[in-house]
């Protein structure tokens, strides 16, 4: 496990760094005179999450908190390595013996070769 994620978002913020900020964009006077967006970064990680979907500071702080730990479950996922399957034999013989099938047929379809003795 790379980075450790605390159970309580107390925590989880202790090991961040929020920064808050006007939010851009539609929505008119509200969105341009409160400062309702907030910016998460993890500090150990450099992990950063934005929310200014709602109004409230409280509701995108923890709506950034979600997607955080999200993205540490993410960075933390080690993908198992995959075995190669072994191809049974009955495959392997079944596919040998087609194979044999087809060359006797295109055998068949070759012109005869004139010795010229005619």
């Amino acid at each position: 496990m790379k980075y450790s994620i605390p159970e309580s978002d107390a925590e989880l913020l202790k090991a961040c760094r929020v920064d808050v900020m006007k939010a851009t964009g539609p929505g008119g006077q509200s969105v341009n005179t409160t400062d309702s967006a907030v910016r998460i970064t993890h500090k150990e990680s450099g992990i950063t999450t934005l929310s200014r979907r709602e109004r409230s500071q409280l509701l995108n702080k923890r709506a950034a908190l979600g997607r955080l730990r999200i993205r540490l479950m993410e960075a933390n996922f080690e993908a198992k390595p995959r075995k190669r399957t072994q191809v049974p034999k009955t495959a392997d013989e079944r596919r040998l013996v087609e194979k044999r099938q087809l060359a006797q047929k295109k055998a068949q379809r070759k012109l005869p070769v004139d010795d010229g003795e005619h």
